[in-house]
């Protein structure tokens, strides 16, 4: 009996002690901080995430996944309840996702903020506020899976058909330009390297002898700029001294106004000579004229009556119907009758 005794007494000390170990362990470990509560509706599966789980922002951890369940407000989806500390910076622009650590599939949720809504989101313990859920990666990756497989199956498809029998020639052909290509690629290579070492033969293309062409062209071309700039000299010297000329021919007295005030004075003696000296001139001619004729007439007359000279020029003729009138065709029969 006292054995029994013994060994219970003992047994409720270890009970008791790893009692109070227990409540150390809790005591020290609890979380002291004062949390906000806020939920999570989802409608996509929260596949890997259990209660505890842990809430990071921006990938620091700021509280525990409190309960997970079924949206009463909302058909179909899932609400999770969450336990943020009070330091968060949860705004009305925050949203959340899932995460996953590495290949363990075990899920937490990740909280960002875009940012447009910078006021603190208000929350109570009665009525938490929601937090809009997002697609994470992996829900993204299982969108895209159906497109992905479907995908991929076109190109295997495509893959199929490009190896096909009838296509194998055509490779085969192309594989073979490609050969000649690169040969004709290497043949140029070594024609380049030719041309750029000048180890070529003799008379060919050689980038040493084109560099000392090039050379001597621009020496020439340096010789000639050199020349072209005393020319120029000679040029500008010449337009100068022109200058000057035109400026001393335009200036007030000098050899254009010279010849003004001459072709002005020509322009006035011209002017004087046809109005007095070309009148006079018409009129000696007129006179000169009218003496002619009648220097004419007297010659005429001398030549008919050339005894006028002696006796005169004696009673002039009768006209027509004056007494005495001889017709000049019956004188002339009169004087051939004797």
């Amino acid at each position: 009996m006292e054995n029994k005794s013994h060994a219970i007494a003992a047994g409720t000390f270890v009970l008791l002690l790893m009692g109070l170990l227990v409540a150390m362990v809790v005591w020290l470990t609890r979380d002291t901080s004062e949390q906000r509560l806020y939920e999570i509706s989802s409608k996509e599966g929260v596949t890997g995430l259990q209660p505890q789980a842990g809430v990071r922002y921006k990938g620091v951890t700021v509280g525990r996944v409190t309960s997970i369940g079924l949206d009463p407000q909302t058909q179909g989806n899932v609400l999770v309840r969450i336990a943020v500390s009070d330091n968060a910076p949860i705004t009305g622009s925050t949203f959340a996702s899932l995460g996953f650590q590495g290949v363990t599939g075990l899920a937490f949720v990740q909280l960002d903020d875009t940012g447009t809504a910078p006021q603190p989101l208000a929350t109570t313990m009665s009525h938490p506020a929601r937090i809009p859920m997002r697609p994470g990666l992996m829900s993204r990756l299982t969108e895209q899976g159906g497109n992905l497989l479907t995908q991929l199956e076109e190109a295997s498809k495509r893959m199929n058909s490009l190896l096909a029998a009838e296509n194998q020639q055509t490779l085969t052909t192309a594989v073979a330009n490609l050969s000649q290509a690169a040969a004709s690629i290497n043949q140029l290579t070594r024609h380049a390297d030719q041309v750029l070492t000048g180890s070529g033969p003799e008379g060919s293309p050689s980038l040493p002898r084109m560099a000392a062409q090039v050379d001597a062209t621009f020496k020439s071309m340096q010789t000639t700029s050199e020349r072209l700039r005393d020319s120029s000299d000679n040029v500008k010297l010449s337009a100068e001294n022109f200058r000057r000329t035109t400026t001393r021919m335009n200036e007030p007295g000098g050899t254009l106004d010279r010849i003004a005030r001459s072709t002005e004075a020509l322009t006035q003696a011209t002017v004087t000579l046809n109005a007095t000296l070309l009148p006079r001139l018409n009129r000696t001619t007129d006179e000169a004229a009218r003496t002619a004729r009648q220097v004419n007439r007297a010659v005429e007359g001398l030549a008919e009556q050339p005894q006028s000279l002696l006796f005169g020029k004696g009673a002039s003729l009768p006209g027509p119907g004056e007494p005495g009138f001889v017709a000049p065709a019956e004188k002339a029969a009169a004087t051939v009758e004797p």
